[in-house]
């Protein structure tokens, strides 16, 4: 009598505990986190209606460290936009970093303003230009990296035509330039190889390598690739003509820069005289140029004098600037 007792009480806990597992497996099955990566995984996989989202196999850039961080960043406006100019600069800073390295120079930016005790307006405008500074030099990085790279592209161009009469497929071609010639264009033209190689359609890797370099003749030369894939054609003799047009280009554009330097040199002068001045004044008789700062008609002639050398410079960089 008694093991009957017995045996039944097992039954009975181990009837529970089966009956908890199983509700546990089911829950974790259809309702758990890995059961709703899966179903949303499949869901975009089988396009449900017209606006099922496409997915991307590449790893997103992130723009800080810290997940805190991070999603502070993403509320912000031009997120995305100064994380491209960190790309086409090759700097290898997030966003985040960027940021906090730019905070120490527009404590820099403030300094001159303490010694010299001036108004809180000018020590904001100085405080705002040292906290600028870095953007600037961001702007700089990545004018003179595409500029690196556009002298790259006639040379690349005849190295593509090359390697196609040579046999090789235009994939083979692009892991070639990358590892063959010389950087900034071969990084971009590995980064184009690892994206195909990884599954990116050939035609989503080109779009991407033109939306990262964003220069004219790497257009053309996209272009001329896309064409050619889709109706055929001899892309070495395309590649060739190509080449020539840019190395013509860059003749003119040399041609054109010689003649414009005067002109350069004369903005330069002119945008940086009053400022060299004004801070010679500074140091050689403070007493002198001090009302500037005290004063309000003096703080209001600065805001003036500085709208007009503004203006000054943009109209002559205007018309010295000469495309090509």
């Amino acid at each position: 009598m008694d093991w009957i007792f017995y045996g039944f009480v097992v039954l009975v806990f181990s009837a529970c505990i089966l009956m908890v597992e199983g509700a546990w497996l089911w829950w974790s099955g259809t309702r758990g986190r890995g059961a709703r990566r899966i179903a949303h995984r499949l869901d975009m996989m089988t396009v449900r209606g017209e606006g099922a989202e496409k997915v991307s196999i590449l790893k997103q850039r992130r723009y800080s460290a810290s997940a805190a961080v991070e999603r502070v960043l993403l509320r912000l406006p031009k997120v995305a936009q100064l994380d491209r100019l960190l790309l086409r600069a090759g700097w290898t800073c997030t966003v985040g970093q960027f940021l906090a390295r730019s905070a120490p120079s527009a404590v820099l930016g403030l300094m001159p303003a303490a010694l010299l005790e001036m108004p809180a307006a000018v020590a904001l405008g100085l405080a705002a230009l040292g906290f600028a500074l870095p953007y600037l030099l961001l702007l700089r990085a990545g004018a003179a990296r595409m500029r690196k790279i556009e002298g790259q592209l006639a040379e690349t161009a005849d190295f593509l035509a090359r390697a196609l009469r040579s046999g090789h497929s235009f994939s083979n071609v692009l892991q070639m330039v990358g590892s063959e010639l010389a950087e900034p264009i071969s990084g971009e033209f590995r980064m184009t190889y690892e994206e195909v190689n990884y599954g990116v359609p050939m035609n989503d890797a080109l779009h991407n390598l033109a939306a990262r370099v964003p220069l004219t003749d790497l257009r053309y030369l996209v272009i001329a690739v896309l064409i050619q894939r889709e109706s055929g054609g001899n892309l070495a003799e395309v590649l060739n003509s190509i080449a020539r047009i840019i190395r013509e280009r860059h003749k003119l554009l040399g041609q054109v820069r010689v003649m414009a330097a005067e002109g350069k040199m004369s903005a330069w002068i002119l945008g940086l005289l009053p400022m060299v001045t004004g801070l010679v004044m500074t140091v050689v008789n403070p007493a002198y140029i001090g009302i500037l700062w005290t004063d309000p008609m003096g703080i209001r002639l600065l805001w003036y004098a500085g709208g007009m050398v503004l203006g000054g410079v943009l109209w002559m960089r205007s018309v010295i600037r000469i495309r090509v």
